[in-house]
């Protein structure tokens, strides 16, 4: 899996194809995607486009994720073969488990969710794991891994799993690093991929007391030492702990600035002003699921 890939949540079928040219011609061969970002039919036109022009799809490496909807173990292979058609894929590289909450079974979650209607289901996230590791065996994805999960979670995937998790995707950045969990992953040998790297300002449920990362003086000071941009510093911080990374942008200069990373190395000083600042703060909290029995973020780490 490369170390870099460019996270597709929020992009539009009009920016796609300036978008996916960009990244290729910046050297991206990671795409990370799911079935809630509600594009990835978009997403599988511009995949089929650069496969019939550019590149090989064997020098790509496609993430997708199962919804929480989809956690009945009758559904995991249906929402894989839905995730496949839209996206023009035979296989996917890597298939997360998106979250470790269940909701009610539903074909049409988006409604639901708008609505305000979304339901709890009691389907224990280690049956769904089962539902994904015949998956692998069928030959639809080559791994498969957790998003979201906490340590106590994936020690009970790992008591059940006949495929060990590959990656575990979480939030993290200078204001909220992970270490813990991180460390807890490296001993497992499972990868780690960071989202939000850049401390999104995005988020729709993001808290408005939540300062912008990329105009943080620390990291600033640290981008204009290196005549790097705080993006890049960001970016950065990640490879060098050893943790993947999936930054998000549907500006092709910024695209292709995100992905000069590789060819210069942040001091041993600056990694520890990056990984020690004082205040933290989770940004994805999904604080509307909280009283979900398996919500991860009231353990430690």
């Amino acid at each position: 899996m490369p170390y870099l890939g460019l996270g597709t949540a929020k992009l539009k079928a009009e920016q796609m194809p300036q978008v996916f040219t960009a990244a290729i011609e910046a050297g991206y061969r990671h795409f990370d995607c799911a079935s809630i970002y509600g594009n990835e039919s978009d997403v599988g036109v511009a995949l089929k486009e650069i496969t019939d022009s550019t590149v090989k799809r064997e020098e790509l490496f496609i993430t997708s994720k199962l919804w929480n909807s989809h956690h009945h173990p009758d559904d995991v292979r249906p929402a894989l073969l839905r995730t496949l058609q839209e996206l023009q894929l035979e296989y996917l590289d890597l298939y997360l488990i998106h979250w470790p909450m269940g909701y009610v079974r539903s074909k049409d979650y988006q409604r639901e969710h708008q609505e305000g209607t979304v339901r709890h289901s009691g389907d224990h996230y280690t049956e769904t794991w089962q539902a994904m590791e015949s998956l692998v065996e069928e030959g639809l994805v080559r791994e498969i891994g957790l998003s979201n999960f906490n340590s106590k979670q994936i020690l009970e995937i790992l008591a059940v799993a006949k495929t060990k998790p590959s990656v575990l995707q979480i939030e993290s950045h200078p204001y909220f690093p992970q270490h813990r969990l991180i460390d807890f992953c490296k001993q497992h040998g499972i990868v780690v991929v960071a989202y939000a790297p850049l401390g999104t300002r995005e988020y729709r449920f993001r808290k408005p007391d939540v300062p912008s990362l990329l105009e943080d003086p620390r990291v600033v000071t640290i981008a204009e030492k290196h005549k790097k941009t705080p993006a890049q510093v960001l970016i950065r911080f990640h490879i060098q702990r050893g943790v993947a990374v999936i930054p998000k942008s549907s500006t092709p200069s910024r695209i292709c600035e995100n992905s000069q990373v590789f060819d210069w190395q942040l001091t041993d000083e600056d990694m520890e002003v990056l990984g020690n600042f004082e205040t933290t703060w989770r940004i994805i909290r999904y604080d509307r699921d909280e009283k979900h029995p398996f919500y991860p973020f009231h353990e430690p780490f």
